[in-house]
Protein backbone atom coordinates (compact mmCIF):
# COMPACT_ATOMS: atom_id res chain seq x y z
CA UNK A 1 0.00 0.00 0.00
CA UNK A 2 1.00 3.67 -0.77
CA UNK A 3 2.17 5.30 2.47
CA UNK A 4 -0.67 7.45 4.08
CA UNK A 5 0.78 10.80 3.97
CA UNK A 6 1.41 9.98 -0.26
CA UNK A 7 0.23 12.72 -2.36
CA UNK A 8 -0.38 12.84 -6.20
CA UNK A 9 1.82 13.83 -8.40
CA UNK A 10 -0.65 15.49 -10.59
CA UNK A 11 -0.87 18.12 -7.47
CA UNK A 12 3.22 18.54 -7.04
CA UNK A 13 3.57 21.65 -9.40
CA UNK A 14 -0.31 23.28 -8.46
CA UNK A 15 0.53 23.22 -5.27
CA UNK A 16 4.58 24.94 -5.72
CA UNK A 17 2.56 27.81 -7.99
CA UNK A 18 -0.03 28.15 -4.71
CA UNK A 19 3.08 28.07 -2.57
CA UNK A 20 4.36 31.01 -4.71
CA UNK A 21 1.49 32.89 -4.37
CA UNK A 22 1.35 32.36 -0.24
CA UNK A 23 -2.43 29.96 -0.64
CA UNK A 24 -0.29 26.14 -0.09
CA UNK A 25 -1.65 23.42 1.07
CA UNK A 26 1.57 21.30 1.01
CA UNK A 27 4.32 24.16 1.05
CA UNK A 28 4.81 27.20 2.73
CA UNK A 29 4.91 30.31 1.19
CA UNK A 30 8.68 30.95 -1.35
CA UNK A 31 10.22 33.84 -3.67
CA UNK A 32 10.65 31.19 -6.32
CA UNK A 33 10.70 27.40 -6.58
CA UNK A 34 12.46 24.37 -8.03
CA UNK A 35 11.36 21.08 -9.20
CA UNK A 36 14.07 19.10 -9.15
CA UNK A 37 12.75 15.97 -11.06
CA UNK A 38 15.02 12.77 -10.98
CA UNK A 39 14.04 9.98 -13.77
CA UNK A 40 13.33 6.78 -12.47
CA UNK A 41 14.17 7.47 -8.64
CA UNK A 42 11.42 5.62 -6.89
CA UNK A 43 11.35 5.82 -3.01
CA UNK A 44 11.86 2.41 -2.12
CA UNK A 45 14.76 2.28 -4.53
CA UNK A 46 16.24 5.38 -2.88
CA UNK A 47 15.67 3.72 0.73
CA UNK A 48 17.37 0.51 -0.25
CA UNK A 49 20.50 2.46 -1.44
CA UNK A 50 20.90 4.74 1.13
CA UNK A 51 24.00 4.80 1.87
CA UNK A 52 24.54 6.37 -1.39
CA UNK A 53 22.24 9.22 -0.49
CA UNK A 54 23.17 10.01 2.91
CA UNK A 55 22.00 13.74 2.03
CA UNK A 56 18.39 12.94 0.57
CA UNK A 57 17.32 10.04 3.28
CA UNK A 58 18.37 12.16 6.18
CA UNK A 59 16.04 15.06 4.73
CA UNK A 60 13.32 12.49 4.32
CA UNK A 61 9.93 11.98 6.30
CA UNK A 62 7.99 9.46 5.94
CA UNK A 63 5.44 11.77 4.77
CA UNK A 64 7.21 12.77 2.02
CA UNK A 65 6.28 10.73 -0.42
CA UNK A 66 4.01 11.44 -3.78
CA UNK A 67 2.05 8.39 -5.68
CA UNK A 68 2.61 8.82 -9.44
CA UNK A 69 -0.36 8.02 -12.24
CA UNK A 70 -0.42 5.12 -14.06
CA UNK A 71 0.90 3.60 -16.56
CA UNK A 72 3.94 4.58 -14.16
CA UNK A 73 5.88 5.73 -17.11
CA UNK A 74 7.86 8.90 -17.99
CA UNK A 75 5.48 10.27 -21.11
CA UNK A 76 2.58 9.88 -18.84
CA UNK A 77 3.80 10.84 -15.96
CA UNK A 78 5.41 14.16 -16.96
CA UNK A 79 2.46 14.98 -19.00
CA UNK A 80 0.32 14.62 -15.28
CA UNK A 81 3.39 16.65 -13.67
CA UNK A 82 3.70 19.26 -16.18
CA UNK A 83 -0.39 19.79 -16.77
CA UNK A 84 -1.62 18.64 -12.96
CA UNK A 85 -3.88 16.55 -15.31
CA UNK A 86 -4.95 13.06 -15.35
CA UNK A 87 -3.64 10.45 -18.15
CA UNK A 88 -7.24 10.19 -18.59
CA UNK A 89 -7.55 14.25 -19.29
CA UNK A 90 -4.08 15.11 -20.70
CA UNK A 91 -4.22 11.68 -23.36
CA UNK A 92 -0.53 10.39 -23.07
CA UNK A 93 -2.01 6.89 -21.62
CA UNK A 94 1.34 4.96 -22.22
CA UNK A 95 4.88 4.54 -23.36
CA UNK A 96 3.30 3.25 -26.38
CA UNK A 97 -0.20 4.04 -27.12
CA UNK A 98 -2.70 3.52 -30.49
CA UNK A 99 -3.94 6.27 -32.68
CA UNK A 100 -7.69 6.27 -32.83
CA UNK A 101 -8.75 4.29 -36.33
CA UNK A 102 -5.43 3.91 -37.01
CA UNK A 103 -2.98 0.70 -36.92
CA UNK A 104 -0.22 2.99 -35.66
CA UNK A 105 1.14 2.85 -32.11
CA UNK A 106 3.62 5.86 -31.85
CA UNK A 107 6.40 6.09 -28.87
CA UNK A 108 4.97 9.00 -26.69
CA UNK A 109 8.50 10.14 -26.00
CA UNK A 110 9.42 10.06 -29.86
CA UNK A 111 6.95 10.23 -31.88
CA UNK A 112 6.39 13.64 -32.43
CA UNK A 113 8.80 12.87 -34.72
CA UNK A 114 8.98 9.87 -36.03
CA UNK A 115 5.04 9.57 -36.60
CA UNK A 116 3.97 13.16 -36.76
CA UNK A 117 2.16 13.52 -33.39
CA UNK A 118 1.28 16.92 -32.89
CA UNK A 119 3.21 18.52 -29.48
CA UNK A 120 -0.68 21.26 -29.51
CA UNK A 121 -2.89 18.92 -30.11
CA UNK A 122 -2.17 15.13 -29.08
CA UNK A 123 -1.11 15.81 -25.57
CA UNK A 124 -4.49 17.93 -24.37
CA UNK A 125 -3.87 19.99 -21.90
CA UNK A 126 -2.67 23.65 -21.21
CA UNK A 127 1.22 22.99 -19.83
CA UNK A 128 1.34 24.83 -16.86
CA UNK A 129 4.70 26.15 -17.71
CA UNK A 130 2.71 27.87 -20.85
CA UNK A 131 0.07 29.56 -19.06
CA UNK A 132 2.43 30.74 -16.05
CA UNK A 133 4.81 32.40 -18.48
CA UNK A 134 1.85 33.70 -20.36
CA UNK A 135 0.51 35.35 -17.07
CA UNK A 136 3.70 36.70 -16.37
CA UNK A 137 5.80 34.60 -14.13
CA UNK A 138 9.25 33.28 -15.15
CA UNK A 139 9.43 29.76 -16.33
CA UNK A 140 12.49 27.91 -17.04
CA UNK A 141 13.57 23.82 -17.98
CA UNK A 142 16.80 23.34 -16.96
CA UNK A 143 17.61 20.08 -19.37
CA UNK A 144 20.21 18.41 -21.15
CA UNK A 145 21.06 20.47 -24.73
CA UNK A 146 19.94 17.51 -26.90
CA UNK A 147 15.89 18.05 -25.58
CA UNK A 148 15.67 21.25 -26.99
CA UNK A 149 13.22 21.55 -29.51
CA UNK A 150 12.07 18.13 -29.34
CA UNK A 151 8.27 17.45 -30.07
CA UNK A 152 7.93 15.94 -26.23
CA UNK A 153 9.14 19.41 -25.00
CA UNK A 154 6.83 21.46 -26.75
CA UNK A 155 4.09 19.28 -25.68
CA UNK A 156 4.58 19.40 -22.40
CA UNK A 157 7.53 22.40 -22.13
CA UNK A 158 6.31 25.27 -24.29
CA UNK A 159 6.13 29.03 -23.00
CA UNK A 160 9.09 28.23 -20.46
CA UNK A 161 12.58 29.21 -21.30
CA UNK A 162 14.63 26.42 -22.37
CA UNK A 163 18.18 26.24 -21.12
CA UNK A 164 20.90 23.58 -21.61
CA UNK A 165 23.41 21.94 -19.04
CA UNK A 166 25.35 18.94 -19.60
CA UNK A 167 25.88 17.68 -16.19
CA UNK A 168 23.60 16.67 -12.95
CA UNK A 169 25.65 19.23 -10.90
CA UNK A 170 25.55 22.15 -14.13
CA UNK A 171 21.87 21.58 -14.08
CA UNK A 172 21.44 22.27 -10.33
CA UNK A 173 23.70 25.12 -10.90
CA UNK A 174 21.80 26.81 -13.08
CA UNK A 175 18.42 26.17 -11.78
CA UNK A 176 19.65 27.69 -8.52
CA UNK A 177 20.97 30.51 -10.31
CA UNK A 178 17.81 31.13 -12.00
CA UNK A 179 15.47 31.12 -8.91
CA UNK A 180 17.56 33.47 -7.01
CA UNK A 181 17.94 35.67 -9.98
CA UNK A 182 13.99 35.89 -10.89
CA UNK A 183 11.69 36.27 -8.03
CA UNK A 184 8.50 34.45 -8.18
CA UNK A 185 10.10 32.47 -11.05
CA UNK A 186 9.27 28.78 -11.68
CA UNK A 187 11.96 26.80 -12.49
CA UNK A 188 11.62 22.65 -14.09
CA UNK A 189 15.04 20.93 -13.78
CA UNK A 190 15.60 17.22 -15.28
CA UNK A 191 17.61 14.39 -14.51
CA UNK A 192 17.14 11.37 -16.77
CA UNK A 193 20.77 9.84 -15.70
CA UNK A 194 19.11 7.28 -13.13
CA UNK A 195 16.69 6.06 -15.40
CA UNK A 196 18.98 5.53 -18.69
CA UNK A 197 21.58 3.65 -16.21
CA UNK A 198 18.89 1.67 -14.51
CA UNK A 199 17.45 0.35 -18.04
CA UNK A 200 20.61 -0.52 -19.24
CA UNK A 201 22.54 -2.11 -15.67
CA UNK A 202 19.43 -2.48 -13.06
CA UNK A 203 19.31 0.04 -10.01
CA UNK A 204 20.64 -2.74 -8.38
CA UNK A 205 24.24 -2.16 -10.37
CA UNK A 206 27.41 -0.07 -8.90
CA UNK A 207 26.60 2.07 -11.85
CA UNK A 208 23.37 2.93 -10.48
CA UNK A 209 24.45 3.50 -6.86
CA UNK A 210 27.48 5.94 -7.76
CA UNK A 211 25.00 7.61 -9.99
CA UNK A 212 22.97 8.28 -6.92
CA UNK A 213 25.62 9.77 -5.26
CA UNK A 214 26.23 12.15 -7.68
CA UNK A 215 22.26 13.05 -7.47
CA UNK A 216 22.45 13.36 -3.85
CA UNK A 217 25.46 15.60 -3.84
CA UNK A 218 24.01 18.03 -6.30
CA UNK A 219 20.78 17.65 -3.58
CA UNK A 220 23.19 18.72 -1.12
CA UNK A 221 24.88 21.40 -3.38
CA UNK A 222 21.37 22.95 -4.02
CA UNK A 223 19.97 23.16 -0.76
CA UNK A 224 23.09 25.05 -0.04
CA UNK A 225 22.59 27.47 -2.38
CA UNK A 226 19.06 28.74 -2.37
CA UNK A 227 18.78 28.21 1.55
CA UNK A 228 15.97 30.75 2.49
CA UNK A 229 15.89 32.51 -0.16
CA UNK A 230 14.25 29.95 -2.28
CA UNK A 231 12.36 26.88 -2.66
CA UNK A 232 12.68 23.41 -4.33
CA UNK A 233 11.14 19.57 -4.42
CA UNK A 234 12.87 17.00 -5.46
CA UNK A 235 10.91 14.13 -6.80
CA UNK A 236 10.21 11.47 -9.77
CA UNK A 237 8.40 9.98 -12.41
CA UNK A 238 8.09 6.61 -11.35
CA UNK A 239 9.92 3.86 -9.70
CA UNK A 240 12.22 0.60 -11.19
CA UNK A 241 12.16 -2.77 -10.63
CA UNK A 242 14.61 -5.64 -12.14
CA UNK A 243 14.05 -7.89 -14.08
CA UNK A 244 16.26 -10.45 -15.13
CA UNK A 245 16.20 -12.22 -19.20
CA UNK A 246 14.89 -15.25 -17.62
CA UNK A 247 11.48 -13.41 -15.99
CA UNK A 248 10.82 -12.39 -19.58
CA UNK A 249 7.71 -13.44 -21.29
CA UNK A 250 8.48 -13.66 -24.67
CA UNK A 251 5.04 -13.62 -27.26
CA UNK A 252 5.21 -15.50 -30.41
CA UNK A 253 4.16 -16.84 -33.34
CA UNK A 254 1.37 -19.06 -32.43
CA UNK A 255 0.85 -18.06 -28.69
CA UNK A 256 -2.75 -18.06 -27.47
CA UNK A 257 -1.70 -15.07 -25.82
CA UNK A 258 -1.76 -13.11 -29.28
CA UNK A 259 -4.70 -14.34 -31.15
CA UNK A 260 -7.07 -11.93 -31.78
CA UNK A 261 -4.36 -9.25 -30.89
CA UNK A 262 -4.03 -6.33 -33.75
CA UNK A 263 -1.59 -4.42 -32.14
CA UNK A 264 0.12 -5.25 -28.76
CA UNK A 265 1.69 -1.60 -27.32
CA UNK A 266 2.66 0.24 -24.00
CA UNK A 267 5.75 -1.53 -22.27
CA UNK A 268 6.95 -4.60 -21.18
CA UNK A 269 5.02 -4.19 -16.87
CA UNK A 270 2.29 -2.60 -18.61
CA UNK A 271 0.76 -3.82 -21.95
CA UNK A 272 -2.09 -2.40 -24.12
CA UNK A 273 -3.53 -4.96 -26.48
CA UNK A 274 -5.25 -3.86 -29.18
CA UNK A 275 -8.15 -6.46 -30.46
CA UNK A 276 -9.75 -7.32 -33.50
CA UNK A 277 -13.24 -6.16 -33.28
CA UNK A 278 -15.70 -8.33 -30.96
CA UNK A 279 -12.51 -10.15 -29.95
CA UNK A 280 -11.21 -7.86 -26.84
CA UNK A 281 -13.55 -10.33 -24.19
CA UNK A 282 -11.87 -13.77 -25.47
CA UNK A 283 -8.43 -12.08 -25.18
CA UNK A 284 -9.09 -10.86 -21.53
CA UNK A 285 -10.19 -14.40 -21.02
CA UNK A 286 -7.15 -16.03 -22.15
CA UNK A 287 -4.63 -13.65 -20.65
CA UNK A 288 -6.19 -13.86 -17.05
CA UNK A 289 -6.36 -17.58 -17.12
CA UNK A 290 -2.97 -17.83 -18.01
CA UNK A 291 -1.38 -14.49 -16.64
CA UNK A 292 -3.27 -13.39 -13.33
CA UNK A 293 -1.20 -15.37 -10.88
CA UNK A 294 1.75 -12.72 -11.86
CA UNK A 295 -0.34 -9.86 -13.65
CA UNK A 296 -3.19 -7.65 -13.11
CA UNK A 297 -5.56 -8.89 -16.53
CA UNK A 298 -8.55 -6.00 -17.33
CA UNK A 299 -10.76 -4.59 -19.75
CA UNK A 300 -10.61 -1.46 -20.57
CA UNK A 301 -14.01 -0.20 -18.82
CA UNK A 302 -12.81 -2.25 -16.03
CA UNK A 303 -9.07 0.31 -15.77
CA UNK A 304 -11.55 2.83 -16.24
CA UNK A 305 -13.87 2.14 -14.07
CA UNK A 306 -11.09 1.56 -11.48
CA UNK A 307 -10.13 5.36 -11.77
CA UNK A 308 -6.76 4.30 -13.02
CA UNK A 309 -6.23 6.99 -15.46
CA UNK A 310 -8.16 9.52 -13.49
CA UNK A 311 -11.64 10.12 -12.67
CA UNK A 312 -13.44 10.94 -15.64
CA UNK A 313 -11.30 10.31 -18.66
CA UNK A 314 -12.26 12.15 -21.71
CA UNK A 315 -14.06 10.43 -24.50
CA UNK A 316 -11.73 11.10 -27.26
CA UNK A 317 -9.17 9.78 -24.93
CA UNK A 318 -10.81 6.54 -24.30
CA UNK A 319 -9.53 4.79 -27.71
CA UNK A 320 -5.79 5.21 -27.00
CA UNK A 321 -6.73 3.08 -23.70
CA UNK A 322 -6.23 -0.66 -25.03
CA UNK A 323 -8.84 -2.95 -24.78
CA UNK A 324 -7.16 -5.07 -22.32
CA UNK A 325 -4.42 -3.95 -20.04
CA UNK A 326 -1.70 -6.00 -18.52
CA UNK A 327 0.36 -4.78 -15.56
CA UNK A 328 2.93 -6.65 -14.38
CA UNK A 329 2.34 -7.97 -10.30
CA UNK A 330 5.80 -9.52 -10.09
CA UNK A 331 9.06 -9.57 -11.54
CA UNK A 332 8.31 -9.87 -15.03
CA UNK A 333 8.22 -7.94 -18.30
CA UNK A 334 6.25 -8.88 -21.25
CA UNK A 335 7.97 -8.81 -24.66
CA UNK A 336 6.50 -8.83 -28.50
CA UNK A 337 9.10 -11.06 -29.91
CA UNK A 338 7.93 -10.98 -33.22
CA UNK A 339 9.26 -7.31 -33.45
CA UNK A 340 12.91 -7.17 -35.34
CA UNK A 341 14.39 -4.87 -33.08
CA UNK A 342 15.51 -7.59 -29.81
CA UNK A 343 17.06 -4.20 -28.35
CA UNK A 344 14.42 -3.53 -25.96
CA UNK A 345 15.13 -7.14 -24.49
CA UNK A 346 18.28 -6.01 -23.04
CA UNK A 347 17.07 -4.23 -20.73
CA UNK A 348 17.20 -4.75 -16.64
CA UNK A 349 15.14 -1.97 -15.28
CA UNK A 350 12.01 -1.54 -15.94
CA UNK A 351 8.69 0.25 -14.82
CA UNK A 352 5.04 0.58 -16.02
CA UNK A 353 3.09 -1.12 -13.42
CA UNK A 354 1.03 -0.46 -10.29
CA UNK A 355 3.35 -2.17 -7.47
CA UNK A 356 4.74 0.07 -4.81
CA UNK A 357 8.19 0.12 -6.15
CA UNK A 358 7.19 1.63 -9.24
CA UNK A 359 4.24 3.99 -7.97
CA UNK A 360 5.80 5.71 -4.83
CA UNK A 361 8.17 8.26 -5.13
CA UNK A 362 10.31 10.74 -2.99
CA UNK A 363 8.53 14.33 -1.98
CA UNK A 364 12.19 16.04 -0.70
CA UNK A 365 11.53 19.52 0.13
CA UNK A 366 14.79 21.67 -0.18
CA UNK A 367 15.43 24.96 0.73
CA UNK A 368 12.98 27.43 2.36
CA UNK A 369 10.71 24.11 1.76
CA UNK A 370 13.02 22.39 4.13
Amino acid sequence: MDPPSARSLTGVVPQILASLEGRGEWFPPARSAIVLLVDGLGRANLTARAGYARFLTGRMTKKDAARTVFPSTTAVALASLLTGEAPGTHGLVGYRARIPGTDLAPNQLKGWETDGLDPLTWQRSVPLLQREAEAGRPCFVVSQPRYAGTGFTAALQRGAEFVGAASIAERVERAADLALRHPGALVYAYVPELDTIAHARGWESDEWAAALERVDGAARDLDAAIGSHAAAVLTADHGIVDVPRHRQALLRDGDPLVENVTIVAGEPRMLHLYTEDGRADEVLERWRDAESPRAWVMSRAEAVAAGLFGASPDPEVLPRIGDVLVAARSAVAYYDDREADKKPQNMIGQHGSLTDQERVVPLVRLGAFG
